[in-house]
């Protein structure tokens, strides 16, 4: 269901993209943030998952990862990594908001010390995670402010990351934006369309200068594009095409937030 989802904004908004892990936000809407931030509009990236492990050994899975990415030590993906969000925000115009209380997925342990997702992090979340979701919300809610609009990822792809920083953000009980997580929506476009149902869609244009400051954030991510896309190459040209057809936005069973904000 397509429908309008009003971007108009007052002077007291911030636009918060709240992003599971040190790149998704770019990556999903990086050429939206650049042109929102160049109509003069505050634009933070608030990311929850990029918390500091403490020392101790590591899973082959994250040692593999870390070999992958060209680091050597968690405390230095952390650092590095934030380094690099850091760019990349800077690049589309926003500001880079990172949390210290949460671990990605591929460092959560049980009370007993047992790795929460030693193989895999396209899975369910664990039951040693009931919890994270609540905490998340809490975090959030401490420095979310009445006309900020949240944006979240729509979950596609199913990262366990994802699917518990959305619930996250739905536990805040205010109006909601979705974005479509990339690259999972690029690599798997079958799977918007059961996320989507009974949504209402906005498809936001993207000037020729934010798809190529898109580009940039992205590339600023240096330690993951083989990961994500496997060349420079191949990024800039995923991204090309998918901003072709503009961002789209989504908003599910909601008053609209937005145009509540103009009339008060």
């Amino acid at each position: 269901m397509s429908g309008k989802i009003n971007l108009w904004f007052n002077q007291d908004m911030r636009w918060i993209y709240i992003s599971p892990h040190l790149d998704d936000a770019v990556l999903s809407a990086g050429g939206l943030i650049y042109d929102q931030a160049r109509r003069g509009e505050r634009v933070e990236i608030w990311t929850l998952v990029c918390g500091f492990p403490p020392e101790g050994e590591l899973t082959p899975f994250a040692q593999v990862l870390h070999f992958m990415w060209g680091f050597s030590s968690a405390e230095e993906t952390v650092r590095l990594r934030r380094a690099e969000d850091e760019r990349a925000a800077a690049i589309v115009g926003a500001q880079a908001v990172h949390f210290d209380g949460f671990l990605d997925c591929i460092y959560r342990r049980n009370g007993d010390g047992d790795p929460l997702y030693p193989t895999e992090v396209f899975a369910p979340p664990h039951p040693a995670d009931d919890e994270l979701a609540a905490k998340m919300t809490a975090a959030l809610a401490s420095r979310l402010q009445p006309d900020d609009v949240a944006l979240c990822p729509l979950t596609v792809g199913h990262h366990v990351d994802h699917v518990l920083v959305r619930r996250a953000a739905e536990g805040l009980n205010r109006p909601l934006t979705y974005y479509a997580d990339v690259p999972y929506v690029l690599n798997h476009p079958e799977e918007l369309a059961p996320l989507m149902d009974g949504g209402r869609m906005e498809v936001q244009e993207v000037s020729s200068e934010g798809v190529e400051a898109w580009n940039r954030g992205v590339a600023a991510y240096a330690s993951q594009i083989s990961t994500l896309f496997e060349s420079p190459e191949a990024m800039r040209s995923s991204l090309e095409a998918y901003a072709r057809a503009g961002v789209r936005l989504w908003r599910f069973g909601q008053s609209d937030f937005l145009e509540s904000r103009m009339k008060s």
